[in-house]
């Protein structure tokens, strides 16, 4: 079984090393971005298979960057899951209208979030 490769895009630099360790510690190939335009520029020479998208970032958020990648078909099929701690009614509904295929709210629960995030790549 080839290697999953996921892709972080958060602003919060101790989100994304906390989340790297989790991940990297279960076998998966990991990457991060600090904003849009930043995983813009390592999609391209990562080519990750999976997302996760933090939704509340400075300048181009989370649901417009998805927006993009779903409008894009050479990156169209890159599973996206939004990453966030907005966790009112509604909101996973939205982000699944812009384009997310899944949802993982934050603060994390360490000890089942790589299964959660395995479960949500092609099998």
């Amino acid at each position: 079984m080839a290697t999953p490769r996921v892709l972080i895009v958060d602003d919060n630099a101790i989100n994304v090393e906390l989340v790297r360790y989790i991940l990297e510690q279960e076998g998966f190939a990991v990457d991060a971005a600090g904003d849009a335009h930043e995983a813009l520029r390592r999609i391209d020479s990562f080519k990750p298979e999976l997302i996760l998208m933090d939704i509340q970032m400075p300048g181009m958020d989370g649901i417009e960057l998805t927006q993009r990648l779903k409008a894009d078909p050479r990156l169209q099929h890159i599973i996206v899951v939004a990453f966030t701690a907005y966790a009112m009614r509604g909101d996973e509904a939205k982000m699944r209208v812009a384009g997310c295929d899944g949802y993982l709210s934050k603060p994390i629960n360490v000890s089942t979030f790589a299964d959660s995030v395995r479960s949500m790549l092609p099998t």
